[in-house]
């Protein structure tokens, strides 16, 4: 019932759940515009300037605008939506223009058996023993490993042990690089067809 001295203002109206109005039903102009109300869905339409109905508005509690928990809201490009709910520890990863997607962490790097790389690469350390490391450490160029001859270079090297090993017999031809010594403990032995080539002013010792 209108209050006393006012006229009220009456919408269509439909208590049929889904219950959509038509095109034909509403008027769009400068005139004025109508409007539908849908009471039992709590939705309301109007027409556009291109004789589409559109949703206005939705009543807060509906479902249809209360996404799952977890979800994250995200545009279309034409409205609005929501996200999945994705699980513990995932990430939300984008797809450019497409819908964004849950994503889960990798634990780890691929592993590859390097065997020809001619330059040197970095070792690589972690602080920890066991589980995942959350930080990974090189030494930078101060203990690189050249893959395709198997020289390892460091700038000292300690043997808390107190021995230093070398194998009695050279079985693989060697080139020492020019500026450098070697060092050997003796007995050696070179396998047959096998060289070991020393630069001008350099020294292989055997002791």
């Amino acid at each position: 019932m209108a209050q006393s001295g006012y006229t009220p203002i009456l919408l269509y109206g439909s208590n049929t759940a889904s219950n959509v109005p038509s095109a034909s039903n509403l008027t769009s102009s400068t005139s004025g515009v109508e409007l539908a109300l849908n009471y039992t869905d709590g939705r309301l339409y109007f027409k556009d300037n291109a004789g589409t109905v559109q949703l206005l508005a939705i009543r807060a509690s509906s479902t249809s605008v209360v996404p799952t928990a977890g979800a994250i809201p995200y545009g279309t490009g034409t409205a609005y939506s929501f996200t999945a709910a994705g699980t513990s520890g995932q990430y939300l990863q984008s797809n450019g223009a497409g819908a964004p997607t849950w994503a889960s962490i990798s634990t780890g790097a691929a592993i590859s058996n390097d065997t020809s790389t001619a330059t040197y690469e970095y070792p690589l350390f972690a602080s920890v023993t066991t589980g995942t490391p959350t930080t990974i450490y090189t030494s930078n160029a101060n203990y690189n490993y050249k893959p395709s001859t198997g020289e390892l270079q460091a700038v000292a090297h300690i043997s808390t042990g107190g021995l230093v090993l070398n194998n009695a017999t050279i079985n693989s031809s060697y080139t020492l690089p020019t500026g450098y010594n070697a060092m050997s403990t003796g007995p050696i032995s070179i396998s047959a067809g096998v060289t070991v080539t020393i630069p001008a002013n350099s020294v292989w010792a055997i002791i």
